[in-house]
């Protein structure tokens, strides 16, 4: 016989927070969002640690190289989607590791016998307006001067013209030696008034550039998610079929984290993935897995050598998984059980596996209830859909304006490998919808207070670190009726001025 769980399938919206004792201390400005991304054991540090619990989901709609930039300066991080060429998902890795790392390699070099033709091509080809010059057109090649938009007007110089003619040559460039420490140049881009400084070795060979915007971008955003060497952390989405050829490329160009991206991750495909990977690389590439609903998932993934997992299935705005198979879990259910089994982990063995609540997301306040109720971050699609910095295309429909937004189970996506049950290599039928999402304009200007109201609610909780949140939220669980009663009632509302 089946075995009937006897607890309801809970979502966020029938729950409250109920405030507890706001003390002086409990600002939004001492309000620390900080939270582990990865496993660690007791009294040690995780490896990566987001500044704020936002990543945005595996997907060919929301997960591209610009809202990845943007979301690691706002201190999350975003997973690049899997569902494309191998190729093409480690250029974009790298476009974001190389956005800004302080010490930065040139991808944009001519030699001087190059023409303004060949300045305007490159700078079409990368969007960079910095041309290194050096004597073979390397990265690395010998130092003999540097373009910038300053140097030449398109509509006066001829496009035959030689970059020797109009480059700033190396005798009038200030330049630092390899070996400066970032600090140090940023003084001399300081004290000269330059937007760029080259680095150069011992025989004047170009090493690396240092730019003023990233100075500024970094003082413009204290959260930033960043790594050692100032580049900014992303992730990477894999699946469980060609992940021995995928890895090695993602690794290669830089990803910070993998993910295993499927609908249902409570399976051996997972597992065997999980344990090739630890198998071959160790510690050293992190990977989470899932999605999963219940303890049992949990165990399973973490045992394989998951470093995070993903809680959640059927509760995304596009997917229709519970609606096409019959599983699937309220979302709220889903993580107060996996939460439960994350605890009683760590207190057998000493390791903390964080968990990600992936789906079911309406309002802001749902992340704070998501957050008590155990997750220590959230994966995020709709919400960051909406924004320009997402890779999809803005349209007018009607007098609104709109994004498009489909699932990677849909027919659009084709991504068969995410709902991968064995067999042939066909997507039979769809589990996501192809859509739209309200346009919503910038993400600075969206998660800016987004932010605003968790920090609030956090403190009308009484708790200032999601840590605290997590040790003495109240939550209770309300009735239909009251949920009417939280929203405006019984009056005539107002036009909205347009």
């Amino acid at each position: 016989m089946a075995i009937f769980l006897n607890d309801v399938s809970r979502t966020f919206g029938e729950y409250l927070l109920i405030p507890g004792l706001t003390t002086k201390e409990c600002t939004p400005t001492n309000v620390s969002l900080r939270t582990p991304l990865v496993r660690y054991r007791k009294g040690e540090k995780s490896k990566i640690e987001l500044n704020i619990p936002f990543v945005s989901a595996i997907m060919q709609s929301v997960s591209g190289p610009e809202l990845a930039i943007e979301l690691a300066r706002h201190g999350g991080l975003s997973f690049i989607f899997g569902s494309q060429p191998v190729e093409s998902q480690a250029e974009m890795v790298r476009k974001v590791k190389k956005f800004k790392a302080g010490f930065v390699v040139s991808d944009s070099n001519l030699t001087p016998e190059n023409n303004l033709a060949d300045v305007l091509a490159l700078i079409e080809k990368t969007g960079h307006s910095t041309i290194g010059i050096t004597c073979d057109g390397t990265p690395n090649g010998k130092l003999l001067g540097l373009v910038t938009s300053r140097d030449y007007r398109p509509e006066k110089d001829g496009t035959e013209k030689k970059v020797s003619e109009f480059m700033t040559p190396f005798s009038k460039l200030h330049f630092g030696r390899a070996g400066i420490s970032l600090s140090d140049a940023n003084q001399i881009i300081w004290d000269n008034k330059l937007n760029t400084l080259p680095i150069v070795d011992a025989e004047d060979n170009l090493a690396y550039f240092v730019f003023r915007k990233d100075y500024d971008s970094h003082r413009e955003n204290p959260n930033e998610l960043s790594g050692e060497d100032k580049s900014l952390l992303v992730g990477a989405g894999i699946n469980s079929r060609d992940y021995k050829e995928r890895v090695p490329e993602l690794i290669d160009a830089g990803a910070d984290v993998l993910c295993i991206d499927s609908s249902d991750g409570y399976s051996e495909w997972q597992r065997e993935t999980l344990e090739w990977i630890k198998g071959k690389y160790g510690n050293s590439v992190l990977v989470g897995a899932g999605n999963v609903v219940d303890s049992d998932g949990f165990n399973y993934l973490v045992d394989a050598g998951a470093d995070f997992v993903k809680v959640g299935i059927g509760g995304g705005s596009i997917c229709i998984t519970r609606e096409q198979k019959g599983i699937g879990r309220g979302q709220a259910t889903a993580l107060i059980d996996v939460a439960k089994a994350r605890t009683e982990y760590f207190n057998r063995n000493g390791i903390y596996v964080p968990i990600c609540s992936d789906g079911g997301i309406v309002h802001d306040y749902h992340v704070v209830l998501a957050l008590a109720m155990g997750a220590d971050f959230l994966m995020m699609g709709r919400y960051f859909a909406r924004f320009d910095e997402s890779p999809t295309k803005k349209l007018r429909i009607g007098n609104n304006y709109v994004k498009e937004y489909w699932g990677e189970g849909s027919n659009r996506a084709q991504n068969w490998q995410r709902y991968d049950s064995g067999g042939s290599e066909n997507l039979k039928f769809e589990e996501g919808v192809d859509s739209y999402v309200p346009y919503a304009g910038k993400m600075k200007d969206n998660i800016n207070v987004t932010l605003s109201k968790i920090k609030a609610t956090m403190c009308s909780c009484g708790a200032i670190s999601i840590p605290q949140l997590q040790n003495s939220a109240k939550i209770t669980t309300v009735s239909s009726i009251s949920i009417v009663e939280g929203g405006a009632h019984d009056v005539i509302l107002k036009e909205q001025n347009r």
